[in-house]
This record gives C-alpha cells, sequence and structure tokens, in this order.
C-alpha cells in the first residue's frame, strides 16, 4: 500500500498544555501528513525548544517521554554552548519532531485535506480554542531529539519511531492484523540502537526481506527485547492515566494484545536469567542481582556498563553501572536529573563540596565543563567474593544518598536557595 507524505512549512508559535498551571510555547518549523487511500494516518510536527525547556520535557515526561522508551545519545549528551553571540542565540536549542495521538487525527480530517489546511486549522485552534486536545502536550508522541553542537549533531530517537502509535492504534489489532511479528521487529529495531544488534529490514507491504532476525539468535538480543517490551507496557499503563478519555479505551485494549504478544518472548528471557551464573565475573554477579533484585535494566556486555532508571521520592533519574573486570572492581553511579547551567557551576561546585565533606559512603562528582552531576558508591573486592548483599548495600546507599540531596540540589541549580540555605534543610 502506497504512503504519500506531505509537507507543509509552518513557522509559527503554539502555545500547549494552556489547561495546566505551567504552558508554555513551542517555535514550530514544518507539519507533515503521512496518507494512505487519500486518508490521513499520521501527523508529525516539527518544532524548538530551548535547552532549558527540554530539562522540564525530561523531568515531567511531556509528549510522552519516558527515560526507559529512549535510546542512547548518538554523539554525547545536549550541552549548554559557552559562546554564544546574537547570531548563534538558537545553537543551544533543541528541535523535536512529534507525532499526534491517532484519535485526534480524524478531527484533522475534518477540518483539513492537506498538509497546509491542516497546518492553518491548528494555527486557529491555537487562537480560538487554546484548550483543544490537539493543543496538549500529552497529545503527542516524541519521536526525536536534535542539538547541533561544535563538531556536529547529537540527539536520539524514542521506541514511537518504531513503534508507531498509528500502527498500535489501528482497530485492527485486535484482530491479528498486527501481529507479534511487526511489534517483534519494531522493538528489534529499538533495542539495535543499544548495542551491536542489526536492525531487521521491513519492505512497505509490511514483510520482511531474508536478512530478518530470528529474536531468539542470542541471549543478548532476548534480554534487551525482554526489558523493552516490559517497559513499554508499563509505559502504556502509565499513558492510560495522562491521555484523554477518547484515547483511555484505546490504549487499555492494546495492552492485552502487546502482552500476549510477547508472552513466549518474556518466557525465554526468564529461562536465560535463571541460567546466569553469578560466579562467573562481577558483571554477571550484578545483572544477577538486579533480575534478582527486579529491577528494570539493559546493559552493552562490550563496555560493560549496565543502565537502570530509579524513581525516588523527590525525583526519577538514570543510574549506571561501570565493571572493571580485571581489577575487581565496579561503580554505581546516579546522574542528576537536571544538568547545571553556567551562571550556578561556581555555587553547585560549593554545595557538592560542603556536602562531600564527612561522607563514608560514596561521593557527590561534578563536571565543571559538562554540567552533569553524579552520585559515586564503588567497591573493590580483589582476593573476596561480591555478594548479593554488598552489591545491595551500593547500590540502595547510592539512590538514597541522591533522593535525600536532590531537592536541595535543585534548588540551588535553579537559583531558589543559597548554599548553606539549601544544605541546612539536609544536615540538621
Amino acid at each position: 500500500m502506497n504512503l504519500l507524505i506531505e509537507n507543509f512549512s509552518l513557522e509559527k508559535e503554539l502555545i500547549l498544555d494552556r489547561e495546566s498551571d505551567s504552558p508554555f510555547k513551542i517555535r514550530t518549523t514544518s507539519l507533515s501528513l503521512s496518507k494512505q487511500e487519500n486518508q490521513i494516518i499520521e501527523c508529525h510536527l516539527t518544532f524548538w525548544v530551548t535547552l532549558q525547556f527540554y530539562d522540564r520535557i525530561d523531568r515531567e515526561n511531556l509528549f510522552n517521554l519516558k527515560p526507559e522508551i529512549r535510546s542512547p545519545f548518538s554523539a554525547g549528551e545536549f550541552q549548554d554552548s559557552e559562546f554564544q553571540d546574537s547570531e548563534s542565540q538558537d545553537s543551544t536549542d533543541i528541535q523535536i519532531t512529534a507525532t499526534l495521538e491517532p484519535a485526534l487525527i480524524p478531527k484533522l480530517a475534518e477540518n483539513g485535506t492537506d498538509a497546509e489546511q491542516v497546518a492553518l486549522y491548528i494555527e486557529r485552534l491555537n487562537q480560538q480554542e487554546p484548550k483543544h486536545p490537539i493543543l496538549s502536550s500529552y497529545s503527542w508522541y516524541a519521536l526525536e531529539f536534535k542539538q547541533q553542537k561544535e563538531g556536529g549533531e547529537t540527539g536520539y530517537h524514542t521506541l514511537w519511531t518504531y513503534l508507531k502509535p498509528f500502527e498500535v492504534a489501528k482497530q485492527g489489532i485486535n484482530s491479528k492484523d498486527i501481529d507479534s511479528k511487526t511489534i517483534n521487529e519494531a522493538m528489534l529495531n529499538f533495542a539495535a540502537s543499544w548495542g551491536d544488534i542489526p536492525q531487521v529490514n521491513v519492505q512497505t507491504d509490511g514483510q520482511t526481506d531474508d536478512q530478518s532476525i530470528d529474536p531468539n539468535n542470542s541471549e543478548d538480543s532476548v534480554d534487551v527485547i525482554s526489558q523493552v517490551t516490559e517497559e513499554m507496557i508499563h509505559t502504556f499503563e502509565e499513558l492510560t492515566n495522562n491521555l484523554s478519555e477518547m484515547t483511555e479505551e484505546m490504549v487499555s485494549e492494546s495492552i492485552k494484545e502487546i502482552n500476549d504478544a510477547f508472552e513466549e518472548v518474556t518466557d525465554s528471557i526468564s529461562e536465560v536469567s535463571r541460567n546466569i551464573n553469578s560466579s562467573e565475573t562481577i558483571f554477571q554477579a550484578i545483572i544477577n542481582f538486579f533480575v534478582e533484585d527486579n529491577w528494570q535494566f539493559s546493559y552493552l556486555k562490550a563496555e560493560p556498563i549496565i543502565r537502570v532508571n530509579f524513581q525516588g521520592k523527590n525525583g526519577q533519574w538514570d543510574c549506571y553501572v561501570k565493571v572493571i573486570e580485571e581489577k575487581q572492581q565496579f561503580a554505581f553511579y546516579s546522574i542528576c536529573p537536571i544538568r547545571t547551567r553556567l551562571n550556578k557551576r561556581l555555587p553547585v561546585t560549593e554545595f557538592i563540596t560542603r556536602a562531600n565533606y564527612g561522607m563514608i559512603i560514596g561521593n557527590f562528582e561534578f563536571d565543571f565543563t559538562s554540567g552533569e552531576i553524579r552520585y559515586k558508591t564503588s567497591i573493590d573486592v580483589e582476593g573476596d567474593n561480591l555478594s548479593f548483599a554488598l552489591i545491595k548495600k551500593i547500590v540502595y546507599t547510592n539512590v538514597m544518598m541522591m533522593d535525600e540531596y536532590l531537592p536541595s540540589l535543585i534548588a540551588v541549580i535553579e537559583g531558589k536557595a543559597g548554599v548553606r540555605e539549601a544544605l541546612a534543610r539536609i544536615e540538621v
């Protein structure tokens, strides 16, 4: 079935989430429609936001951006530019491409038959119906994030790039028009962005070519797919709390279908997990800990690095495990969910220096160049065994410390408290 793409330049400012306590502006650049048999099936919007506002998107999961459904950065994380002039003031802005919630596509079709008419309709909504669901960030699924920086471009894709919301939302999903094979291919291609897993080539008719990959061919592939599968299902469940009533029923019905489609893969990964020998390497011991302690995680065996996401009382952030097998060492890092802007790096340096004094297990680290803050706990077990209890102590001490200090740290970064005042809230 032929797919027609229509593009229209839309250089406007739109206000989103006007019903919320914190509405915001985006600067749009283009709108595109995907059509099949002259019917609109998908609408993409490309727009710019500041680096500061990207931090809010990241922190509040706007545009359905969940930590567990994003690929790694292609060339390092987004950064402030230390040298900006009037001609390059947008150099640190982030370009986002998002796709509209499928349940709202019929509303577009009622008000336009091509990209230009749809773009004008969205402009009219912005002026006349600012509380319309189309102007809600929860009605858009972020597909791609990009930033131009010195030496090239960096960014990442989300799961929605591969598992297209309009395909999942088709009425045919309940009649097996979208079968487990199609979803598996989407999940495998998303997993490929995390490591050395080849992508599956899908033809326009939905069939794969002769180089299609069986997800059960390797333990690594199955492991990544299983992790992402569980995370994706969890994400859909959370989205039902955010989407409008018109989409809630559709998403709820989709969850069971997705769960059934991956039941066989999940059974396979359970068997693989049971066969992990925790005594062989530190890396495998740590994987075994996360499996037994019911953490969701992904890993790159070649590095070796393990990534997990943690939700504390005061925020959510990424964590990383780094293993040095030859020295029998491992370190666990909690990454502060927001970066420090240039004008706040000196007070943050003072905060971390004062906070670190007297700490016994672990310490804060601050990259003054990038603005990244992390908490590190580590251990050297040369000549001894790395037990479940030792790993648990390293991991839980770390995340508890980050959770305890995070509100005060953010207050300093955002200029809402001085260093001593912020520390006094903790160290009483």
